[in-house]
């Protein structure tokens, strides 16, 4: 039997993944559905590029997020045992330009792959490359908008698996999961409250089907809130000369509304250098990248008519959980009378005021022999009373407005108390 390397790689954006028909113009399983693939002579992860380039157009526009362990599909009619080599890469856009090898292409929820005449095993594939729990726990690159949206994948697909008859499973096993998914990042009050809100919806029906339904609406809801929030704050900066710090990708979207943007590096991963950056390359609004600690200088002495940060949490009372920095720019900004408007899904306000404060590895601020103790806190509370607003897809709120917020997510909540009883 011939023995052949094959890269299988699954393009993503916002929740879906892109599937390709294939033509006939290709040597094996015309007809059928796949991700982006081809073989893999020597390094399968230039494969992998190449292969994106020539059947989607899209390599610019691509992110790698994580290859999967290589598997084997051996096809005896072909005489062929395929080693398949899996990728995953987040896409910006969706415009596909496909080649002759693809007569049909279409952004789907992973879960289609089980509805499909698909090439052999690619369920098997994603599965490699999907989000997990341990993906979810372990991810300290990403804000709880990004985590809390791969929390409803891992939901969705293992639901859509168990209905599909894929894998072995019923409510009582869903629930377990979400309430798992929950307990891994208990800082971000997104990811329980988006989870809360898929099963909630869900629990009626207490069906995988039903549960799948939820998380696919979720994640779409997920999306359309952050942009909707952006739109909002658009609104508020435009024409003004606005401040930030740190990775807000909702901030971001309405920075390009202001008419000047000081931003702080962020250290210390310095995110906001990559803010700045992009800032300056696709917009004609002056850019200006300085130290955390001239921040209170910047404010003091630069007519800046805003500070506008993301939020990984906001707590009922309406005080802010962000990237550390932000509680010192808020009192900066206080005492320069700079309002300061915190920008997010209302799926982040939390249902309690008790904020799980992660902690950030000490060795990115000091990695010497010295004897000595190293802080590097990854977030900080902001007190309530220097925030001017909470800028969501349901417009400005204030801190009444966060409180009823808050209220309604201990409503969703409330599934739980049953949890997997059926």
């Amino acid at each position: 039997m011939e023995e052949t390397d094959v890269v299988t790689c699954f393009l993503r954006n916002r929740g879906d993944v892109l599937l390709l028909r294939r033509s006939d113009e290709v040597g094996s399983y015309s007809g059928r559905w796949g991700a982006v693939a081809g073989h893999a002579e020597g390094d399968p992860d230039a494969a992998a590029r190449a292969e994106i380039d020539e059947e989607s157009g899209l390599l610019d526009a691509c992110t790698f997020v994580r290859s999967g362990d290589a598997f084997d599909v051996e096809d005896e009619d072909l005489d062929t045992r395929w080693v398949v080599h899996p990728y995953l890469f987040d896409c910006d856009r969706r415009a596909v330009r496909t080649d002759q090898e693809t007569t049909t292409a279409e952004w789907v929820p992973p879960t289609e792959i089980l509805r499909r005449d698909a090439v052999p095993r690619l369920w098997t594939s994603y599965a490699r490359v999907a989000p997990s729990i341990e993906s979810v726990a372990a991810d300290d690159e990403h804000g709880s908008a990004y985590v809390s949206v791969r929390a409803l994948e891992v939901l969705r697909d293992r639901a859509g698996a168990v209905a599909a008859g894929e894998r072995d499973g019923d409510w009582s096993d869903l629930a377990a999961l979400a309430e798992a998914l929950c307990d891994a990042r208990p800082s971000m009050a997104a990811l329980g409250n988006r989870v809360d809100q898929a099963m909630a919806t869900a629990s009626d029906d207490r069906t995988p089907a039903a549960v799948e339904r939820a998380a696919a609406v979720g994640v779409e809801r997920a999306f359309s809130a952050d942009d909707e929030a952006a739109a909002v704050a658009r609104e508020r900066i435009e024409g003004d000369a606005a401040l930030t710090l740190s990775r807000s990708g909702t901030v971001l979207a309405a920075l390009d509304a202001a008419e000047r943007v000081f931003v702080a590096e962020s250290r210390p991963a310095r995110e906001g250098v990559g803010v700045a950056e992009e800032l300056a390359g696709g917009g004609d609004a002056p850019v200006t990248l300085h130290t955390d600690a001239a921040v209170a200088h910047v404010l003091a002495t630069r007519d800046v008519d805003a500070v506008v940060v993301g939020a990984d949490t906001v707590l009922p009372g309406g005080d802010v959980v962000n990237k550390t920095g932000t509680r010192a720019t808020a009192l900066a900004a206080d005492r320069e009378d700079v309002p300061v408007y915190a920008v997010a899904a209302s799926d982040k306000v939390a249902t309690d005021d008790d904020p799980a404060l992660e902690t950030g590895d000490p060795t990115a601020v000091y990695d010497g022999s010295a004897d000595v103790e190293v802080l590097n806190p990854t977030f900080d509370v902001t007190p309530a009373d220097c925030v001017a607003g909470y800028v969501t897809e349901r417009g400005v709120l204030d801190a009444g407005g966060v409180r009823d917020v808050a209220d309604e997510h201990r409503e969703l909540s409330a599934w739980r108390e049953t949890g997997g009883e059926q």
